[in-house]
């Protein structure tokens, strides 16, 4: 049976960048991504539904999504589907989150969002599939 793991987004971020470092200094950061979705209704008006997802980027990738990445600017990212599992300090419960980890992540416009121009920025920050998490 063949398996395949991979998610494309094209949204806004909510929040700018998370940006920390693991105990072997491994960079990782945390992005929060809005996408809408527009659909029309079964009376004929126009509805948006937005879903909000967290996602993940590890090493220099991370690095570069923190220095040029705010909140409102709009990314496409490539990458796979991780669920999250862990026991919840204070109440004992086991807690579960479904987010992506980037494989590649492409800013879209130039800063702040806006249309691109002779903005000197990175147009995309990409990282090898290859790549373990720590």
């Amino acid at each position: 049976m063949a398996n395949v793991n991979k998610v494309f987004l094209l949204g806004r971020l909510t929040h700018d960048p998370e940006l920390r470092f693991t105990p072997q200094g491994t960079a990782v950061c945390d992005l929060n991504l809005a996408v809408n979705r527009v659909s029309k209704a079964p009376d004929g008006s126009q509805r948006e539904e937005t879903c909000f997802v967290r996602v993940t980027a590890w090493q220099r990738q991370a690095e570069t999504a923190a220095e040029y990445l705010k909140k409102g600017r709009e990314v496409h990212v490539e990458g796979r589907l991780t669920l999250d599992q862990w026991e919840d300090k204070k109440s004992g419960e086991k807690r579960s989150r479904l987010k992506v980890t980037a494989e590649r992540i492409q800013f879209i416009g130039g800063k702040n969002g806006a249309a691109a121009g002779g903005d000197a920025e990175p147009a995309e920050a990409e990282v090898g599939a290859s790549e373990a998490e720590a």
